[in-house]
């Protein structure tokens, strides 16, 4: 049976030191997974579009797999061999985001370091060529023919040239939703003629405020005007992610403008949450095809995720709670 998502992005072998709760080292990681958690807090139905290598653990697959998730699309690369498939996620006392000097994380907490993250280096996210790709972001060529004809498809951040290919892939066939979560190293605007190109194919779009404002410095300090302004190259709706603040919403079709305040929830770990909100947003999209209602699912998904740790946090959540959230943020949500 095929699958109602389909959702694109990266895995790794995560070593993660949160801001509460316990470390989880070696464990499953990547946009993918965090952005699957928040879908599946409203729907198990998805299918995963990656690429690994062999270090990548087979058994976390087949745990995937066993938890009812798709796993055909997730491609095991020998090719990408030497290619580091570890992640390394550390936050301070004030919940500032490091991935640098893993050392001085462990010995801050009195923890040993551990010989597995041994020559561990963050990658280089710095985009000086658009066509440089990923040897382990997901391909377009990998796609099982099958999955091109699922209806909803979110496409998690990772390399321009691999996210424009994806794109492409699946844009004109029977697809009623592609939303596209932009990497932050090619939000510049010296990239623009060609992310331009790329949002013909996309139904929603959703940057970062960073991300939005980056692309547009020195153009506009006004995030409706840019929202508008990404809207006249196809998308008909513009999710702007702010963090704590929550989203702004803007809907081309009508002109519509909405304000969401994040749901106020424990900071657990704040590893993942806008991944975890696109995935709720597109399965909110498919449930009630309004941009508004979609916003608001991303924003409850993202407070479950935020409240647990690791990439399957949300899947513990209690019975009813999402919805309860839900209805209690429809009251907060307003038009601007």
């Amino acid at each position: 049976m095929t699958s109602t998502f389909a959702i694109a992005g990266k895995l790794a072998r995560e070593y993660l030191l949160p801001l509460n709760g316990s470390p989880r080292l070696d464990s499953p990681g990547g946009n993918l997974l965090y952005a699957m958690s928040g879908l599946a807090v409203w729907d198990k139905s998805v299918a995963l579009i990656a690429r690994v290598n062999r270090e990548y653990p087979q058994e976390w697959i087949k745990d995937f797999q066993t938890r009812g998730l798709d796993v055909e699309g997730v491609y095991v690369d020998p090719e990408s061999d030497r290619v580091d498939i570890r992640s390394f996620i550390a936050y301070t006392d004030t919940n500032e985001r490091s991935s640098t000097n893993a050392v001085s994380h462990f010995a801050r907490r009195e923890m040993t370091f551990p010989k597995s993250l041994l020559g561990y280096h963050p990658p280089d996210t710095t985009v000086k060529d658009l066509r440089e790709t990923d040897p382990l972001s997901p391909a377009a060529r990998f796609v099982p023919k099958e999955y091109r004809s699922i209806g909803f498809l979110h496409i998690c951040p990772f390399d321009f040239t691999s996210q424009s290919q994806m794109v492409n892939l699946f844009k004109g066939g029977s697809n009623q939703m592609i939303s596209l979560d932009p990497a932050p190293g090619y939000m510049k605007p010296k990239f623009w003629r060609e992310l331009r190109v790329v949002l013909q194919g996309v139904t929603a779009f959703l940057p970062s405020e960073e991300e939005l404002r980056a692309l547009f410095w020195g153009e506009s300090h006004d995030l409706w005007e840019m929202a508008q302004r990404i809207s006249e190259h196809g998308p008909q709706i513009i999710v702007i992610k702010r963090g704590s603040q929550g989203q702004l919403v803007y809907d081309a079709a009508s002109k519509r403008r909405y304000e969401v305040p994040a749901y106020t929830a424990r900071i657990m770990d704040s590893t993942g949450a806008g991944d975890a909100f696109s995935g709720g947003f597109l399965a909110g999209y498919q449930r009630t095809n309004d941009p508004l209602q979609a916003a608001l699912h991303g924003n409850v998904s993202a407070s479950l995720k935020i409240e647990g740790v690791g990439a399957f946090a949300t899947l513990d959540a209690m019975p009813g709670l999402a919805d309860a959230r839900l209805h209690a943020l429809k009251e907060m949500a307003r038009e601007i």
